[in-house]
């Protein structure tokens, strides 16, 4: 037991692999639209797998574990949600970005509206994903350090590195590819724990079960509205707040993150695009089960002991699993950190590139160095997020709720901007913008001022800028009409 000689060259070795093959199957990227689309050729189960592996790898890996750990299972709530919000979005959503030759999905708000509410959209972006990300790169270091001893700030350079070499040579085919193979590595490293901690555990997993039962950690739904509306907004894991704010946390993501969103534009198809988002939706709920049920099994080894819960099951991994499988595991947990990483690079500056500079400064750019750009940008945003991710070190949340709720802080503002282009026939750019500015105001209102649960951002986000998008475009409309009228 313990992390041996043999470990360290089973990472060493998996990753150097890992990555020389991510780099060959990149291929070569004679066009931008290669470069972050993958020429659209890439198989619907392969993009499947790449979304659910982008959106939970090293933060499922790590924090949910925790969750369970500190708390019970109603986090698996949220997944009943995501599968509501992915099959919206694959009706709603994706037609709309099918319709035209989109490389990104704020390009659908420049055809709707104009260019400035793709800017605006497209600028909230890249503040979200960054500092969203930076949790994640933080997590991803996290096992580096227990397993080599290095400080943070080393592990975090380490890893940020390593991942910008394959996703600046191979382009977003690269970034999916790889994303295919550790979903599998890190899911299989889920089962292996399990079997690990059946084995260490005086009374098995049985047993294990029974001490969560007797702590009351097996609840699953919680019907608990609280005593007043002012608790029940407070909560972030009553069944209303889960489902709900999981089904528009799922919208916003899937439907208006680039991150995801350019995964399914690499899909030959509408109709794979959808297969590809529903189908993820039920794997990540069974994911999200195996993983909880980790953190319930490493209650009962510790024995509740105050760990933190970011380091919980990394500590279990590195101090008692066997000699080989602990290196296997550990090295598939780098590796899916990093394939999540990457995509987070390589949709950063696909949405810089494409949305920022193709339409101002690069419209009469060669494809050559188009693509040489686009790596220079894949460049400088690894190093902000390398910044982000020392800022978030100091963290006492599970990394997966800190990432959550980031996200779901500007995801509100974003959705409710793309409902309105899609919903609604009369809204105009005035109104998209002013209706996703008041939309973002009021959510530092309540982040700042109000205890409201991260499981609500989305929802109330998405609802303040439908709703003021909406009366600013029938205000519009009357003084139009006014006007039209005095006129004649």
């Amino acid at each position: 037991m313990g992390f041996s000689t043999v470990d360290a060259v089973i990472v060493a070795v998996y990753l150097l692999g890992i990555t020389i093959f991510g780099i060959l199957s990149g291929g070569k990227q004679h066009t931008t639209r290669d470069y972050f689309l993958g020429r659209q050729q890439i198989p619907w189960w392969a993009v499947c797998f790449a979304v659910v592996a982008t959106e939970t790898s090293a933060l499922t890996f790590i924090g949910i574990p925790g969750i369970a750990y500190v708390s019970n299972l109603n986090f698996l709530q949220l997944a009943l949600g995501y599968i509501v919000g992915r099959v919206l979005v694959s009706y709603l959503l994706l037609p709309a970005y099918f319709k035209g030759e989109l490389a990104t999905a704020y390009g659908y708000l420049n055809s709707r509206f104009g260019g400035p509410t793709r800017n605006f959209a497209s600028t909230v972006f890249l503040i979200t994903r960054v500092a969203a990300d930076g949790v994640r790169l933080y997590a991803a270091a996290i096992p580096l350090k227990l397993v080599s001893g290095l400080d943070y700030p080393t592990a975090i350079g380490l890893t940020a590195l390593v991942t910008l070499l394959y996703t600046s040579i191979g382009g977003v085919r690269s970034v999916v590819w790889m994303d295919v193979v550790q979903m599998f590595v890190y899911i299989g490293g889920g089962f292996a724990a399990v079997a690990s901690l059946g084995y260490v555990l005086p009374e098995g997993i049985a047993g294990a079960v029974e001490s969560a039962a007797a702590a009351g950690k097996l609840t699953v739904l919680n019907f608990d509205l609280g005593e007043s509306f002012a608790q029940f907004l407070q909560s972030p894991y009553n069944f209303v707040a889960s489902v709900v704010g999981g089904m528009f946390l799922s919208m916003a993501s899937h439907g208006t993150d680039q991150l995801i969103v350019q995964r399914l534009l690499s899909t030959d198809s509408l109709q794979s695009s959808r297969k590809a988002l529903i189908l993820s939706g039920v794997i990540v709920f069974f994911q999200f089960a195996l993983f909880l049920g980790i953190g319930l099994l490493l209650y009962a080894h510790y024995q509740g002991a105050s760990i933190d819960p970011n380091e919980v099951f990394p500590r279990f991994i590195v101090e008692h699993m066997p000699t080989g499988l602990s290196g296997l595991i550990i090295a598939g947990l780098f590796a899916a950190a990093m394939s999540t990483l990457a995509g987070s690079i390589n949709s950063l500056s696909s949405s810089t590139v494409l949305d920022l500079y193709k339409p101002y400064r690069g419209k009469n750019s060669t494809d050559r160095s188009d693509i040489r750009f686009s790596r220079i940008v894949s460049f400088v945003w690894t190093v902000v997020l390398v910044i982000s991710a020392l800022f978030f070190m100091q963290t006492t949340r599970t990394v997966v709720e800190l990432a959550l709720s980031i996200a779901s802080f500007t995801y509100g503002g974003l959705l409710g901007t793309f409902f309105l282009g899609v919903l609604f026939k009369t809204p105009q750019q005035r109104d998209a913008i002013v209706g996703f500015a008041v939309g973002l105001l009021v959510m530092v209102f309540i982040y700042l001022v109000t205890d409201i649960a991260w499981t609500w951002y989305t929802f109330v986000g998405s609802g303040v800028t439908l709703t003021v998008g909406s009366l600013s475009s029938l205000l519009r409309s009357h003084a139009d009409n006014v006007t039209s009228v005095e006129k004649h």
